[in-house]
């Protein structure tokens, strides 16, 4: 096997396993169907996409969609690392409405900026976190 073909198959299943983490994500974070859509930057209505995900099929290639994750991840991380010793705190957070967004949820930021309001949120969490 080559080695060029060999990197595409590691790649499709590092894909493939960020798309179950983002989507376990989603579950522990208690996300409708139309906000996980709305995170991941695809048709709201696309249910098909977050079902092949949740299976493992690779997330998409597109640098957006890949950038979102990774994202996503990144806010899961600070929730983590700034509330240790309270998971229900770290999951729900997201979902929470918070003065520093206007009164608004995360999500909410997420979905009304798409992903200039991922990075408001992920800048957000770093700056709490002193990064």
């Amino acid at each position: 096997m080559s080695a060029i073909l060999e990197q595409q198959i590691t790649a499709t299943q590092d894909r493939g396993a960020l798309a179950k983490m983002v989507m376990t994500l989603f579950d522990r974070w208690q996300l409708t169907t139309e906000d996980q859509a709305a995170l991941l930057g695809i048709a709201i209505n696309n249910r098909a996409a977050l079902t092949r995900y949740r299976k493992g099929e690779p997330i998409g290639t597109s640098r957006d969609q890949y950038e979102r994750v990774g994202h996503l991840l990144g806010i899961h991380k600070n929730l983590r690392l700034l509330f240790p010793q309270n998971l229900d705190l770290a999951y729900r957070w997201m979902s929470t409405r918070n003065k520093a967004f206007n009164h608004f949820t995360p999500v909410e930021v997420i979905k009304e900026w798409g992903f200039a309001g991922l990075l408001m949120v992920r800048s957000y969490l770093d700056r709490a976190r002193g990064v």
